[in-house]
């Protein structure tokens, strides 16, 4: 073989490999991109599925307790449910909903404090739930405001609380 032939071969051989060379990165690369954005998708269905529990067990041992103060009627809620739905939507949130969530917590928890009372001998009138309720509706309104922007940003903000909350009346 003379030397022109060899260095055609040679060229021939390193344009096809460089070829195979380019085409296997892009496969491998797409194939990372592709992964990466599953996993985001994935990640982002279960933060909506944490937070749309979080939100659900609220609004049912609020409306729970409501109606035990409205009707002086015992009532009864798994408050391991709401633990749960606490924890599950904190391990899925970024930094900065997991600490709405946390204030969420603390507000609900004082909440508590007026209202998990004797609702049959000693129930909350309609005003005083409604005071209650103040702490919670101003830290859910921040909630889902943080929930909003980590999923979608520039989503804008709401100013009231969301699911018809206990009273007509906004927070001062």
């Amino acid at each position: 073989m003379d030397h022109n032939h060899r260095m055609a071969v040679l060229e021939t051989a390193l344009t096809t490999a460089g070829g195979a060379l380019s085409a296997g990165v892009g496969v491998v690369l797409g194939a990372l991109l592709t992964r990466r954005a599953q996993d985001r998708h994935w990640v982002r269905d279960r933060q909506l599925a944490a937070y749309q529990d979080l939100l659900r067990e609220y609004a049912t041992f609020v409306i729970i307790i409501k109606r035990a103060h409205d009707g002086r009627t015992g009532w009864n809620y798994d408050w391991a449910r709401w633990s749960a739905a606490l924890t599950c939507a904190s391990l899925v949130a970024p930094v900065r909903v997991a600490r709405e969530i946390d204030a969420f917590g603390r507000a609900v928890g004082g909440f508590l404090g007026v209202a998990a009372r004797d609702t049959i001998g000693d129930p909350l009138d309609a005003a005083a739930f409604d005071r209650a309720m103040r702490g919670p509706a101003e830290a859910q309104i921040a909630l889902v405001n943080a929930i909003r922007d980590s999923l979608e940003p520039g989503s804008g903000t709401l100013d009231f609380p969301l699911g018809g909350s206990v009273s007509d009346r906004r927070p001062d």
